[in-house]
């Protein structure tokens, strides 16, 4: 017979995420998790199931105190919300973990990967988009073929338009990332990720982790020397994932522009994909991106807040 037991300790939450974890993308990684936990420092709360034969499941939790429920590890909210995707409830019965969960959750961005079940929810949360360069044998030129001719001729010109300005490229510049910090917060204001200095100062941590490791990739555009744009992403195991980006309004078309950029040099890199993560800001369903669900798990409080 399974039982369920309640994990509070960081150190004992560690060595049950090690164990069980199935890591297959850069956020499945406990030290990517942790940038967040010592800057949001949420009460633990791991439901860990075990039977004869050891670990069997586990749902990792924190305790969002401003919101009054329960989230995935490690509650690093944007907007009330969670913002790391693709999390993974582990075992065979994520139903019963669940309903272990000791009073109201919200738990975002489950991944296609686990068999939530999510207590019968299955209630889709938001759509990621995600570009695979195998589909068009590696070639932009032939994916480019995708577009109406009418579209393609507006993208050209538009690009050729931003290259006569005088456009370059710098790339892995570690002090672009304050230039993406201030955009950012320039353009979304209270609703930038970076607003909360909890979460910027997490991202920070996870942008050198993420150097230290050599996974790290800076994409800076400029126009005649000036900061048009700069995205910050992660490769891990051939997966090119865009973390975060910041634009210069004095420069349209630039957002479309290093897009197109990132999709070209994972062509002539062979990755296996690039994702664009959740977020649909009209020209991820233009650049024909194939779509990925990931579904929530919530109790109807947690829903209604």
């Amino acid at each position: 017979m399974e039982s369920l037991r309640v994990l509070m300790d960081l150190e004992e939450a560690k060595f049950v995420w090690e164990k069980l974890m199935p890591v297959e993308i850069v956020t499945d990684l406990w030290e990517v998790r942790e940038c967040f936990q010592r800057h949001f420092r949420r009460p633990l709360h791991f439901i860990v199931m075990e039977e004869k034969a050891g670990l069997s499941g586990f749902l990792p939790l924190s305790w969002v105190e401003e919101r009054g429920f329960y989230a995935f590890f490690p509650g690093e909210t944007w907007k009330g919300r969670t913002w790391l995707e693709q999390n993974f409830i582990f075992g065979n019965d994520p139903a019963r973990l669940l309903t272990a969960i000791p009073g109201p959750y919200h738990i975002r961005y489950l991944s296609p990967r686990c068999a939530a079940g999510s207590g019968g929810n299955n209630l889709v949360d938001e759509t990621g988009y995600l570009f695979t360069p195998s589909l068009y044998g590696y070639d932009f030129n032939r994916y480019l073929q995708c577009f109406s001719g009418k579209s393609l001729k507006k993208i050209r010109s538009e690009m050729k338009t931003i290259a006569e300005g005088g456009l370059t490229w710098r790339y892995d510049s570690l002090g672009d990332f304050d230039h993406l910090i201030a955009m950012n917060i320039s353009r979304f204001g209270t609703s930038s990720y970076f607003y909360d200095p909890r979460f910027r100062r997490g991202f920070q941590e996870m942008v050198h982790l993420f150097r230290d490791r050599g996974w790290l990739r800076i994409t800076t555009a400029l126009i005649s020397g000036e900061v048009a744009a700069v995205d910050v992403g992660v490769i891990y195991r051939n997966r090119y994932t865009l973390m975060a980006g910041g634009t210069n309004p004095s420069f349209p078309g630039i957002a479309k522009c290093i897009n197109l950029h990132h999709m070209e040099r994972a062509c002539s890199e062979k990755m296996d994909e690039v994702d664009f993560l959740c977020g649909d800001f009209n020209w991820k369903k233009m650049f024909h991106l194939s779509e990925r669900p990931l579904f929530l798990a919530a109790s109807a409080s947690a829903r209604a807040a």
